[in-house]
């Protein structure tokens, strides 16, 4: 010992045969150290004297025999342990007041187990995986289905449509025609290729085509003013003899009176009312 250290700093009384401790380059007997530093335990407020030992956490001290769970009194010397409003509990009764849940299998998520969170509710990262492949989710996108998840390529394998026309997947929009999902761009003519999604179309061999194509190629001409018979809007047309009219256009021949629902008479290739027919 030096002769630095013969003397108490604090009460200047010799240290010779006496226990003491240092601080710093000092020195001090026991008494001296206890009432200048020993720290005051949290649970027990009494001085951690310097023959004891000091356990701190945030800037408190406990001693060893007082470092214990709050709720159940286990030590908590060299174990896990949670803090909750400054009290200290033990990992099994802090999951029991706080801890939260997992969504799926209902078992508490312990403290300091990763837990991921979505829409409110929580899952252990080893729950929170796709429901089809069962391989984590993590932050990857998903979309949630009758309350359960799915990474984005197995919900499109499972549930999403396929466009009738180009046989991708429909992620957002699209139409139904002839009880198929479509794509709004790719609903066009068959013939054309015009988009039809805002506009009157005619079905043809399961296919859409527009106003124009449809009665340049596949409507029948109105025998009278030679036009094609569309029937849109509900138009009516008659037909006699491989023959067809325009409700409007079948007319007599020769007075012009309408002849829907009239009797008539065939002269070659006119048609004449009864009257007509007859002088």
């Amino acid at each position: 010992m030096t002769s630095s250290h013969t003397d108490c700093h604090f009460c200047l009384q010799s240290l010779r045969g006496r226990k003491y401790t240092l601080r710093g380059e000092n020195a001090y007997c026991v008494p001296c150290y206890n009432s200048l530093y020993a720290n005051p335990c949290e649970e027990c407020k009494q001085p951690i004297e310097c023959n004891s030992k000091d356990l701190a956490y945030k800037g408190r001290h406990w001693h060893e025999g007082c470092f214990r769970c709050a709720k159940c009194s286990r030590s908590l010397v060299e174990k896990p342990f949670a803090a909750k409003d400054e009290v200290l509990l033990c990992t099994e009764c802090y999951s029991d007041e706080y801890s939260s849940k997992c969504f799926h299998c209902q078992k508490t998520i312990m403290p300091g187990s990763r837990k991921m969170e979505f829409k409110g509710s929580s899952w252990h990262e080893s729950c929170f995986v796709c429901q089809y492949c069962q391989q984590p989710l993590g932050t990857k996108p998903l979309i949630t289905k009758d309350n359960e998840n799915y990474c984005v390529p197995c919900f499109e394998k499972q549930f999403a449509h396929h466009c009738y026309a180009c046989k991708k997947v429909i992620t957002s929009g699209g139409l139904t025609y002839n009880d198929q999902p479509w794509h709004k761009e790719c609903f066009v003519c068959a013939v054309c290729k015009a988009q039809l999604s805002r506009q009157r179309f005619i079905s043809k061999d399961e296919y859409p085509h527009c106003v124009e194509c449809f009665s340049k190629f596949y409507s029948k001409k109105c025998a009278a003013c030679k036009k094609p018979i569309t029937a849109l809007g509900g138009a009516k047309y008659i037909s006699f003899e491989e023959r067809q009219w325009h409700g409007e256009c079948f007319n007599c021949a020769k007075c012009s009176v309408s002849l829907v629902g009239q009797e008539f008479l065939t002269r070659q290739n006119d048609i004449l009312c009864h009257k007509c027919g007859s002088a």
